[in-house]
């Protein structure tokens, strides 16, 4: 089981990109996208000015405190999911990983963790969180007889507390899941 869980590019989250030729300083212009499973590809895109300050204004005026964050860095994650899968071919890309769709216009949560840790630097490079750090990516259930499953993070500042960004239980362009990583890390699910 292990190496049918290898082969598709589930491994455990190492290091908070996959690949050594992501853009790991990404920028609105110039950043990469992973897709295929595991990342098998990527692409380089980037945001238009307009689309870009669609984005900031998403967080203006700067949330008063962490929770009004949170439900914004939701809405600019889906936003940047959308705008990225219209350039990559990936708009269509289902919910959660479909074993029997596995092309270039799929994503795992490989692919998933990865973009949005991306897409929440921009956030963070861009100064629209306040209220959040990015952290590195995190794997569950790899040793505790589930598949693995990987996610994006963000630690609440100041404390410690850190959140899972989990967009890969949605399709292309839905807001994801943001919720305490030690919930997250307990096999957490949404509800039917």
């Amino acid at each position: 089981m292990l190496a049918a869980v290898l082969a598709l590019g589930c491994t455990p989250a190492r290091d908070t990109f996959v690949r050594g030729d992501i853009i790991t300083a990404p920028v609105p212009e110039r950043f990469s996208v992973c897709h295929g499973h595991g990342c098998r590809w990527l692409d380089t895109v980037g945001l238009t000015p307009e689309q870009w300050l669609e984005v900031r204004r998403l967080f203006e005026p700067p949330a008063p405190d962490a929770a009004a964050e949170r439900r914004r860095i939701a809405t600019a994650v889906a936003y940047l999911e959308r705008l990225s899968g219209a350039r990559t071919g990936t708009a269509g890309d289902l919910a959660m990983t479909r074993f029997d769709r596995t092309g270039p216009d799929q994503l795992d949560c490989i692919d998933e963790s990865t973009n949005t840790t991306t897409y929440l630097r921009l956030l963070e490079s861009g100064g629209l969180l306040r209220h959040h750090a990015v952290a590195p990516r995190a794997t569950r259930g790899l040793f505790i007889g589930r598949w693995p499953h990987t996610t994006a993070v963000i630690r609440e500042i100041p404390g410690a507390t850190a959140y899972a960004v989990d967009s890969w239980f949605h399709p292309n362009g839905a807001a994801p899941e943001i919720l305490p990583l030690e919930v997250w890390r307990d096999g957490w699910r949404p509800g039917p």
